[in-house]
């Protein structure tokens, strides 16, 4: 199909705003799917995403087309996430397209997400299209929806189709609006070939399949090509597009400039694709390669580790297949005292490493034990060297630290007015401080605050909903590093150091924060033949302490009347041994305690 009639397109929103609703009847409306085949959320091919009701992966697909001025056109559209945490599969999305299909839900009005998602899309020169979703509820609000369009977004409102996905209502005038106002790919069809690796997914059968928008030239089965990244040569074995239902991929003869498609070249390893990658001729190469996407760093770590040891290499090679599905996971390998071999792994945020653990029970079949998240923290030693440590046990002697800083977030939150309160205590309490208030209407307001990463690791969102009774939403951005009074707090068992336990936490907090988990390995370690004493430990200055009592015989139950000293000297015998045994005695802490406290944690 010509360069001419071809839409290259996403559809970019808050979380539950109507995405993949709205994906379903873009297909439903262009023929691409039968109803038969149609199904809810057909483009979430994910178990964990039908459950959860959410999108992980971006989803491309090509449609057909047969517009009102009668031409036919190729739509090539991309389904995209909606949380925070998987902003940069946004930004892949984005890469491939020349314009976005703004979703807006008209009861609940611009979010969070959808600023910082419009954001994306403006600094990649998007055309928008902007879609009031959900016109058919009764609680819908219109005026109010289009002043924030336009007083947040800078949209003008009369520009925005007016649609209910679920009912089908303004399905044509969307499409219509794809093709008219978004323009077609620009790129040479005569040039050299310029291809952006934008997602790839691996394959027992046929390894490694790349997808790619193509920017300059065309691409065929046979054609040599190569990855100016990492200079590796291969020849093109297939090349197709890809449909919404089974079989996903369908060979075509090439792919033509503005085409976005995928090519199989038999790579049999998941680490010599790099996504954000240009792909280029192996005969004639480009001369330079295309910009590539934002590069997203990991903020939140965690170490992952095999439940059974012999199960490390399995771990490893489910954990490549992964990482070539998910740019933004990064893993290397480390050991524990307590857990053996495992690997230390790098997420954008709590649900993406939910996720990832999820995905690795489910499709590798692997058990699994993750330790306590934490972020990055600049440590400046009193020699003038920085180290960055995101593991506890790598952290230096207390006596040549000069000073700790740790990772700061720009919190953008969108509330209801009456919720101010208690948003304002809670951001107190995780040692935030608000930047800056901005009303919205009459009903929400937009906090722009300031709050370290640590802290809104676990719980924070889920407390923000709370207290907003669901309707606050938030997003955020790295800031900076700032100076903190953070310290290493070890849990010490028995007097012995327990590595997987160990924290960074703030001075302020360790206290409450070694008490709780001394309690629940108080509940979770096993009484032994002595007394265990449970310590949480700052340096060599103990805050915490539990004790599991010693497991006891009835020395004196052969003892039935006599002389008292008789018992007494039984029990002193016994306070003997008990204290030698303590000495000498270690106490190993079974897998399902550490499993418990790290739910817990």
């Amino acid at each position: 199909m010509s360069n001419s009639r071809t839409r290259n397109f996403c559809i970019i929103a808050h979380i539950d705003h109507g995405k993949t609703t709205l994906s379903d009847r873009l297909l439903e409306f262009t023929g691409t799917i039968e109803k038969r085949e149609s199904q809810e959320q057909l483009l979430d091919a994910m178990d964990l995403e039908r459950e959860r009701g959410i999108t992980i992966k971006s989803h491309p697909v090509a449609m057909i087309y047969k517009a009102l001025d009668g031409l036919e056109y190729r739509l090539n559209l991309m389904d995209t996430p909606g949380h925070v945490d998987f902003a940069y599969e946004v930004s892949r999305s984005l890469a491939a397209c020349e314009g976005a299909i703004l979703v807006v839900d008209a009861a609940q009005g611009v979010e969070a997400q959808t600023v910082a998602n419009v954001n994306l899309a403006i600094k990649q020169r998007l055309t928008i299209v902007p879609v009031i979703n959900k016109i058919d509820l009764p609680n819908s609000d219109l005026p109010m929806v289009r002043k924030q369009l336009e007083e947040i977004i800078a949209i003008p409102a009369e520009e925005a189709v007016l649609a209910s996905a679920k009912a089908g209502i303004g399905i044509q005038d969307i499409l219509e609006a794809v093709v008219t106002r978004i323009p077609a790919p620009h790129g040479d069809p005569d040039g050299r070939l310029r291809a952006l690796v934008f997602d790839s997914a691996f394959d027992t059968y046929r390894g490694v399949i790349v997808h790619v928008r193509v920017v300059d030239g065309k691409i065929k089965a046979g054609d040599p090509v190569k990855f100016m990244a990492t200079n590796q040569q291969y020849e093109v074995k297939e090349v197709g597009l890809f449909r919404a239902t089974n079989p996903k991929f369908v060979a075509q003869p090439a792919l033509e400039c503005g085409d976005v498609g995928y090519v199989i070249a038999n790579i049999k390893s998941s680490t010599e694709v790099k996504v954000g990658d240009t792909l280029t001729s192996g005969r004639l190469q480009a001369e330079a390669p295309l910009p590539g996407f934002q590069e997203i760093q990991p903020m939140v770590f965690s170490g992952i580790y095999p439940i059974n040891t012999a199960d490390f290499e399995h771990l490893k090679m489910a954990m490549g297949k992964l990482q070539l599905n998910d740019a933004a996971f990064v893993f290397q390998a480390e050991s524990s005292v307590a857990l053996g071999f495992g690997f230390r792994c790098g997420f954008l945020g709590l649900l993406h490493m939910e996720i990832i653990q999820e995905r690795l029970r489910r499709e590798f079949d692997m058990d699994i034990i993750a330790t306590y998240p934490s972020v990055i923290y600049q440590i400046h030693k009193t020699n003038g060297e920085i180290l960055l440590v995101d593991n506890p046990e790598y952290m230096p002697d207390p006596s040549v630290i000069e000073e700790i800083r740790e990772p700061m977030v720009r919190c953008f939150l969108m509330i209801p007015n009456e919720s101010i309160s208690a948003l304002m205590q809670l951001i107190l309490e995780k040692r935030g401080e608000v930047k800056h208030t901005e009303s919205l209407d009459t009903r929400r307001v937009m906090l722009t605050t300031e709050i370290p990463l640590n802290e809104i690791l676990v719980d924070f969102v889920d407390r923000i909903k709370s207290i907003t009774r669901g309707y606050g939403s938030m997003d955020y951005e790295h800031a900076d590093h700032r100076p903190s009074k953070l310290v290493k707090l070890d849990i010490l068992v028995n007097g012995e150091p327990v590595d997987a336990f160990s924290s960074i936490v703030h001075r302020d907090k360790a206290e409450s924060r070694g008490r709780a988990l001394a309690a629940k390995l108080k509940e979770v370690i096993p009484s032994q033949l002595f007394q265990v004493a449970i310590q949480a430990a700052i340096g060599g200055k103990i805050v915490a302490r539990e004790s599991v009592s010693a497991q006891r015989k009835n020395v004196t139950a052969k003892c039935y009347g006599g002389d008292i000293s008789r018992k007494r000297k039984l029990l002193e015998k016994q306070k003997e041994g008990k204290k030698r045994m303590k000495a000498i005695g270690r106490v190993n802490i079974p897998q399902e305690a550490f499993i418990e406290v790290l739910k817990t944690s």
